[in-house]
């Protein structure tokens, strides 16, 4: 067993969250604190430069510039974000064997019929080795885009162990909720199917804050005082991905909030909550069988909007993590802990039924300080 600090920075660009998991990569032998850093103001603006930049990245050119500094930055606020959650723990980076570092995602070009996809983690995993001391694991997703994959969702080798610990017998459904939503079906065998089910939080976070209302929609507030505009919400059920069968998988800027332009705030946030509801049913509809529960993960369970509107329109019993035991909040950081630990000990982390490649395939790298 090896004590692994696992870190997540999603597409919702609010912070770096942390956690400590003691695993082999098969199983979860135990877990250590959790907890969350702000991502530093000056980083999130380097980060949203590099996005922009991603995004107008023509194939076969150098990336952009900013990508180098970006990566750098986004490198140390992990470290020092690290030495504050240990310190406070009682703990330093002697304790840990081992960090998994996702990096930040800047690009995600699923493929296409005539071409393999792109995907763009940036953190430089080096220096974070260095500045640390801790071996560490990074750039989980390439090889499976490399082999035609998706590059998304990782999280289900780690959804299944979670639920393996925790007795919950398949066919269960385990939904995240971050700036894109996915979900993982667990079969009574084990079985895994995982797709990106549609938008998470990164539509209704980019309405609430091209209306001066903050970076988010905190509680589901705006998005309850509002009402969902049904025919709006068809209209954006009918985008071309939801004909896919998963494997799937969708870029954080693939859905935005234009299509409820014109409303009033309220009325947008409740239409982009009932979106992310809406997906997910839609989504549970390509399960091999009913799951028995969806169990709900990520920042976007905190919106009361979005959880009302699962339990509306999935027709399942809707459980949040913290109901199963679970650190809702700290789920991705504990599943790139785990990552590391299978990539250390050359174990695959993306599968068929998860990112669509061929066969069983392993990923991530490794660098030592």
């Amino acid at each position: 067993m090896q004590q692994v600090l696992g870190f997540m920075s999603g597409t919702s660009l609010d912070g770096i969250d942390m956690a400590i998991l003691r695993t082999d990569g098969q199983t979860i032998d135990s877990f250590g604190p959790s907890g969350e850093a702000p991502l530093p103001d000056d980083v999130r603006t380097l980060v949203l430069e590099a996005i922009v930049a991603g995004r107008s990245w023509a194939r076969g050119t150098p990336e952009p510039e900013v990508f180098t500094e970006a990566a750098r930055a986004i490198a140390e606020a992990h470290a020092l974000a690290a030495a504050g959650f240990l310190s406070r723990h009682g703990m330093g980076f002697a304790d840990l064997d081992l960090i998994g570092f996702h990096g930040q995602t800047v690009l995600h070009e699923p493929p296409t019929a005539s071409a393999v996809g792109r995907t763009r983690q940036l953190g430089d995993a080096a220096l974070l080795a260095s500045l640390t001391g801790v071996r560490t694991a990074y750039d989980f997703r390439s090889i499976d885009v490399a082999a035609g994959g998706q590059g998304a969702p990782l999280v289900p080798v780690y959804h299944a162990a979670l639920a393996r610990r925790s007795a919950l017998n398949g066919p269960v459904a385990i939904l995240n909720i971050g700036g894109v939503a996915n979900v993982t079906f667990v079969g009574e065998g084990g079985d895994l199917l995982a797709f990106d089910t549609g938008p998470g939080n990164g539509p209704l976070d980019q309405w609430v804050e091209s209306h001066g209302l903050g970076r988010y929609d905190a509680g589901g507030a705006l998005s309850q005082s509002g009402r969902v505009h049904e025919a709006i919400l068809a209209q954006m059920m009918s985008h071309g991905f939801f004909t896919q069968t998963g494997p799937k998988s969708l870029d954080r800027y693939d859905f935005t909030a234009k299509p409820v332009e014109g409303l009033s705030p309220e009325d947008g946030a409740a239409t982009l909550a009932a979106f992310v509801a809406q997906s997910v049913a839609h989504g549970l509809g390509q399960a091999p069988q009913p799951p028995r529960a969806l169990m709900v993960c990520g920042g976007g369970r905190h919106n009361g909007a979005i959880l009302e509107g699962l339990r509306q329109r999935c027709g399942v019993q809707v459980v949040t993590a913290e109901e199963a035991g679970w650190r809702g909040d700290a789920v991705e950081a504990e599943a790139f802990a785990f990552l590391a630990a299978r990539t250390v000990r050359g174990l695959p982390i993306s599968f068929p039924g998860t990112t669509g490649v061929a066969q069983l395939l392993v990923g991530g790298r490794v660098v030592d300080p």
